[in-house]
């Protein structure tokens, strides 16, 4: 399975479009897909974005929670309601919603952070700031990470 991993920064033009990384493209056509779904962080001044699949995980976890509860409503207005599909142009553009790029602070460029399944879209300095914080946080907590059992070979 094709990961979103890296960070890219790109500009955006007058009309408010992008060039989404090649690299995260490849992960996007390797699934065969052509759009993707993008939706504001809550927790932060950013976008986050996934495909299909991962959106369709999303939508099945918002289920899990209990029926009317304020967290299903919360999170599902956060999430669902607010989303947008985002089509590929051919030069591989896509054009960000005007209120997506108000919530992430955007203008002339955007850094994309990949996330494993998902992507960020940031304000680079915003992003900068919130990168050079986690880092921090890590360190401070002495962080560590139980790997999973290896899938694959190769994934060892």
């Amino acid at each position: 399975m094709a990961l979103f991993v890296g960070r890219h920064v790109n500009k955006i033009d007058k009309k408010g479009r992008v060039s989404v990384p090649k690299p995260f493209r490849a992960v996007f056509q390797s699934r065969g897909e052509t759009r993707f779904y993008a939706y504001p962080l809550f927790k932060h001044p950013a976008i986050e974005a996934c495909g299909e699949s991962f959106m369709a995980r999303l939508s099945g976890s918002l289920d899990d929670l209990d029926m009317f509860s304020d967290e299903q409503d919360d999170l599902a207005a956060v999430v669902l309601e607010n989303a947008h599909a985002l089509a590929f142009d051919p030069e591989g553009r896509i054009v960000l919603p005007k209120e997506m790029m108000a919530h992430a602070g955007i203008t002339g460029q955007a850094v994309f952070v990949g996330r494993g399944a998902r992507m960020q879209i940031w304000e680079p300095k915003s992003y900068e700031a919130n990168r050079q914080a986690a880092f921090e946080r890590a360190r401070a907590r002495g962080a560590t990470l139980r790997l999973r059992a290896a899938l694959e070979p190769e994934d060892a």
